[in-house]
Order: C-alpha cells, then structure tokens, then sequence
C-alpha cells in the first residue's frame, strides 16, 4: 500500500500515474473527490469490484458511479446520449453531482450490478490541489470511501483503518467539503423533460433547477 499523509495537501501527478497503474493492473485505490473520500477501481473488472464492495461492506446489489476525470472523455464514449441529454450533462458538469442515465448499451456491467439499464455518472469538479487527477484518462468505479451506513470521509482519518490497510494506493488530499454529491435522476430527461433529486447533497435543489430550466 502506498500512502501519503504528510501535511502537504496537493495531488501531484505522479500519484495520479500511480493511481491509474493501479486501477488499470486490477487494484483498489482510496481518493479524494471534490466531496467525500472516495474508493475506486476498474469498472470493468468484476474481482476488483467484488473487492472494494467487500472493503466497504456494501450490498452486492447496490450499484455504484462510473467517474471520469474530465468530461471531455465521458462525452465521447457515451456516443448514444440525446442531445437533450448532453445538453444536461454539459450544464451540470463537472459538478458535485452523479447523474443516473439510461444505459442501452450496458456498459459497465461491475458497477451497474442489477440494473445495467442504469448508469451512474461522476465527473467531479476539483479544486486546484486535486486537479492533477485530471490527468487520468481511464474512468473508475467509484464509490464513497466510508462503511456502508456510516459517516461519510472528510478527511483521510476519517476512511476506516481496514478500507486504507486494505487498498492498494491511498491518496491524501486534505480536507474535503464532506458534503456527499447530488443525486439526479435523469432517465426520464430525453423523453419528458423530468428529472428528480433523489439526493440533495453538495449542490442544492434550486442550483440543479437553475441549470437544467436554463436549457428550455
């Protein structure tokens, strides 16, 4: 395990290179988001998601978010999303929020779990001494860095002692907002026009409004 806990706060790329090595080679990583702490590994890789849902004690059946670094990248491999959509998607990231979409081609099937036809989304918006994460070119399964049920991690000592003595590489990115991400649901967007937050965390109810009315 790799770890970093000096009082030096800022993200440095090389440890973006190392975190990428280790989500690439089947590894699970702790992290700093733009909210909460968060664990993460290859969304594509079933052993690897069965070993972070086991860190976390999370149920089998919950799913959790695809995150991308930048939007650019999420953009392009989600090439079947609505222009309505996308339109979303460029009003409301990156952005504290994870967007849940219609997943027709079932991407991501480790992350999904029971509802492939569901895809959560995670492009954070970092702030300056996180921000070489956007040096990641691989998107990341992602879930928050806390036991299921429990507290969620401001600060890397907040992470419990067995999710960090269990993960591959641990970044410390100093204190974080601790205010968990808006969750909206936006499967119903193309065709109706509907969504709803079905979490109201770090960006509030009416900024979410503002943006998406903003697209009428």
């Amino acid at each position: 395990m790799t770890a970093r806990t000096d009082q030096q706060e800022q993200i440095s790329e090389l440890e973006a290179s190392e975190l990428e090595r280790c989500v690439a080679g089947g590894g699970v990583a702790v992290l700093p988001t733009d909210t909460v702490y968060g664990i993460c590994c290859d969304p594509q890789d079933e052993q690897a998601a069965k070993r972070l849902y086991a860190l976390k004690g999370r149920p089998a059946a919950r799913p959790a978010a695809i995150m991308f670094f930048a939007l650019e990248p999420a953009l392009e491999l989600l090439g079947e999303l609505h222009p309505d959509e996308r339109a979303a998607l460029q009003a409301l990231l990156p952005g504290a929020v994870t967007l849940l979409l219609p997943n027709p081609a079932f991407r991501f099937a480790p992350a999904c779990r029971t509802d492939p036809a569901t895809l959560g989304l995670r492009v954070p918006l970092l702030p300056e001494r996180l921000r070489a994460l956007e040096t990641i070119g691989r998107p990341v399964m992602q879930s928050s860095a806390n036991m299921s049920g429990e507290p969620d991690a401001r600060r890397l000592a907040d992470v419990p002692r067995s999710m960090r003595e269990g993960a591959d590489v641990v970044l410390d990115g100093g204190e974080l907002t601790g205010r968990p991400s808006t969750v909206i649901d936006l499967r119903d967007f193309a065709e109706h026009r509907r969504w709803h937050v079905l979490r109201e965390g770090a960006l509030g109810r009416d900024a979410v409004r503002q943006a998406l009315t903003s697209l009428d």
